[in-house]
């Protein structure tokens, strides 16, 4: 497909996705994070089986969120405090049948890329205009002196 190529050249690089890995002697929890979602994929140790039958709770930036399970094993969460950049240390809180463990892990969430200087600003289009009134406001004041000292030595 020629034009599929094309298409998938031109479009813009995706912001990477920020993970969060934590493991305890048990349990293995990972965590993706898209925007302000976060999937959880919760397996055991020994034998990388997932973890269906949990209740997942995270705890992120002092709030407790509760995950939904999904279909394929995964557990989601939303929540604003998964967009805000810096490092975050967030618990999992799993709970099993006759069971409870919290893991521990740390999120960094970079932020958004800083923003090239537009060198077509409002603002520099102000400095160009002020520089220019300036230089005629000079050339002007220089044309009238001269015009007085010329009238002034008739």
């Amino acid at each position: 497909m020629p034009g599929g190529a094309a298409a998938a050249d031109t479009a813009a690089p995706a912001k990477p996705a920020a993970r969060v890995e934590a493991r305890s002697a048990d349990l293995l929890a990972v965590g993706i994070v898209h925007d302000d979602r976060m999937v959880i994929h919760l397996s055991r140790t020994s034998d990388n089986a997932p973890v269906r039958d949990a209740a997942l709770d995270v705890l992120l930036r002092g709030v407790v969120h509760p995950t939904t399970a999904e279909a394929d094993g995964a557990y989601t969460m939303q929540s604003k405090d998964l967009a805000l950049p810096g490092a975050a240390t967030l618990v999992f809180q799993v709970s099993q049948p006759g069971a409870h463990e919290d893991i521990r892990g740390t999120l960094d969430v970079t932020g958004p890329a800083p923003k090239e200087e537009d060198k077509n600003s409002a603002r520099q289009l102000g400095w160009w205009v002020l520089n220019f009134a300036v230089c005629i406001g000079f050339l002007m004041l220089l044309s009238r002196r001269r015009k007085a000292a010329a009238a002034a030595g008739d």
